[in-house]
């Protein structure tokens, strides 16, 4: 197995999608813990549909570059459930469900209304459940991602105490001067950016699971959001290497294996959790 490993490491595909996939599980898992918190995990869920109608709207028009339009549609859609999920006539929830439901039959709809291939099914299933396109990554996707990771990592650092506060009581944040309401875009905005990133990795029907299972896992066992946020991170990490390694020896299906991996890692937690 040892040699197997170091046979395909000598491919820098494998490097690219091994790199990217540890960068994305960390993102994912340290915004997934505020958005358990907040009761608001769901919105991955929705965003990766709008992802997916964004992205058949891009293959309908031949876009080069696909990155360039689905990238500003999902972030303008992840402002738009903020906005939407303050009123009272709206809840959170109803709007996440009302665009995710939208989105993913307006995207298939347009897939075979403006057929560009001769295997739809075969495209869509790619695309919701993840491809082997994570290991046919550019060098500079690689890069792309690999910057907006370092940025999304610092930036939790210095804002920790702010999310943190945002998190937990957002009406006291606001009553001692905190602007709850941009700190609340800004996880948006940046858990919109990690899902268009995470769709060539697992597809766009399991990015919630890079989200949710690492902070729930955490949380079975500790208890405190500091380290909840540390085992998190650490976790979901652990997680996605270990899916891919097992994907490339066992040929399973990137997404769907580190997926399977969370899971079992969930079950681990949730036996420690009782007995601890």
């Amino acid at each position: 197995m040892l040699e197997t490993l170091s046979r395909y490491m000598e491919f820098p595909f494998v490097r690219y999608a091994i790199i990217v996939g540890v960068l994305i599980a960390l993102c994912s898992s340290l915004l997934g813990v505020p958005l358990v918190l907040k009761r608001f995990s769901f919105i991955g869920d929705g965003l990766s549909h709008v992802a997916f109608g964004a992205m058949a709207i891009a293959t309908v028009l031949k876009v080069s570059n696909n990155m360039l339009l689905i990238l500003p549609i999902t972030v303008l859609s992840a402002i738009l459930l903020l906005r939407t999920g303050t009123n009272t006539k709206i809840k959170g929830d109803a709007a996440i469900a009302m665009i995710s439901v939208g989105a993913l039959a307006f995207g298939y709809l347009l897939m075979n209304i403006f057929s560009t291939s001769s295997n739809i099914s075969g495209d869509v299933c790619s695309t919701l459940f993840g491809s082997t396109s994570i290991l046919t990554l550019r060098k500079e996707e690689v890069w792309l991602c690999a910057i907006l990771s370092v940025i999304v990592v610092v930036a939790y650092i210095f804002l920790y105490n702010k999310i943190f506060a945002v998190t937990f009581d957002e009406d006291f944040a606001k009553a001692t001067g905190t602007n709850a309401g941009f700190y609340n875009l800004l996880i948006a905005i940046v858990i919109a950016v990690i899902i268009v990133l995470a769709m060539n990795l697992v597809g766009s029907l399991l990015i919630s699971a890079l989200v949710i299972f690492p902070a729930l896992s955490s949380m079975r066992v500790f208890k405190t959001f500091k380290s909840v946020t540390i085992c998190s991170a650490i976790l979901s990490v652990i997680c996605a290497l270990a899916g891919i390694l097992v994907s490339i020896l066992a040929g399973t299906p990137v997404g769907s294996t580190i997926v399977a991996v969370d899971v079992a890692a969930f079950f681990i937690f949730y036996i420690v959790g009782k007995f601890r």
